[in-house]
């Protein structure tokens, strides 16, 4: 009597063990492994932040660190103006370097107008 191959190769179930248990060695290697070097380095980046440092932050704001309160990071992203972040927030540290910083276009020759202004501006002309 001769056997098929596929009928051979189901009465063997080592080839499909070996199958199931490569399974979660891939997806150790392929998931787990770099995610979890990636949080080691985002550990790391955010606990070797100190004040001065220009960040930019998950939501992508720009801003340099003025201080720290326990995981409370305080950042200042424009001049007399700080919010409070999560230490967790932190992404990245902005190379200067590099040229990565966000520098305003405006030389300062014209002068800063809001909506606001414009609301204003425009009542008291028509009030006059």
């Amino acid at each position: 009597m001769h056997l098929s191959p596929l009928l051979a190769a189901s009465q063997n179930p080592l080839p499909s063990l070996i199958i199931f248990m490569l399974i979660p060695v891939a997806m150790y290697f392929l998931l787990i492994r770099p995610q979890r070097r990636r949080q080691r380095e985002t550990a790391a980046l955010q606990s070797a932040i100190e004040v001065g440092d220009e960040i930019m932050t998950t939501s992508g704001v720009y801003g340099f660190i003025t201080s720290f309160d326990g995981d409370i990071a305080w950042l200042e992203i424009d001049d007399n103006v700080q919010i409070r972040i999560a230490r967790q927030a932190i992404q990245r540290k902005v190379d200067t370097a590099k040229g990565e910083t966000a520098v305003p276009t405006d030389d300062g020759s014209k002068a800063k107008q809001t909506k606001i202004d414009d609301v204003i501006t425009t009542t008291d002309a028509t009030n006059d």
